[in-house]
């Protein structure tokens, strides 16, 4: 009981970078947990003690008081075996931390994905010291296209003027 309350569900979830689904069902188990110790709370203080002796005083009928008053003593609450719920709180909690670890798992990798394109980003040099050959050996789709346009005997690329402008004035 005192470990639910130490929980700080707030650090959990963004220490551990929860997202999507994770994240809704632990927030879902929260709120049922919540939930579950407020009534537990309201229940508890509640008196549970019944006086009797009111009621005979109150009611002609003391014979149904007094077998009302036999159940009451006679009675003991069901005890229910909670394994099964533990369980299924092993297993949520199971699938929780596979779910986080693939979750991980991928936000690793694109992490290293992105820091290798960094990396070519601030070591490539600026795009006027290339050279031609340098941008058609990176990307030989241009120089075929170049090659199709000039084998059809056009020598501007389509749009460019638009894009551009005319620069024939100059």
């Amino acid at each position: 009981r005192s470990a639910a309350t130490k929980i700080d569900w707030t650090r959990i979830t963004s220490s551990l970078g929860l997202k999507g689904s994770t994240a809704t069902s632990l927030q879902a188990f929260k709120k049922r947990n919540d939930d579950a110790r407020r009534k537990l709370a309201l229940l508890q203080s509640q008196p549970t003690s019944v006086d009797f002796s009111k009621y005979r005083s109150t009611l002609n009928n003391t014979a149904v008081v007094d077998e009302i008053q036999g159940h009451f003593s006679r009675f003991r609450p069901a005890t229910y075996d909670v394994g099964r719920q533990l369980k299924a709180i092993e297993a949520f909690e199971g699938q929780a931390v596979k779910s986080a670890e693939e979750t991980k798992g991928r936000v690793d990798e694109e992490v290293r994905a992105l820091e290798k394109t960094l990396g070519n980003i601030e070591t490539a040099r600026p795009f006027d010291e290339l050279t031609v050959d340098e941008v058609a050996a990176a990307q030989p789709e241009i120089d075929k296209r170049t090659e199709q346009l000039v084998s059809k005997g056009r020598w501007q690329v389509p749009g460019y003027k638009e894009k551009f402008g005319d620069l024939s004035v100059l």
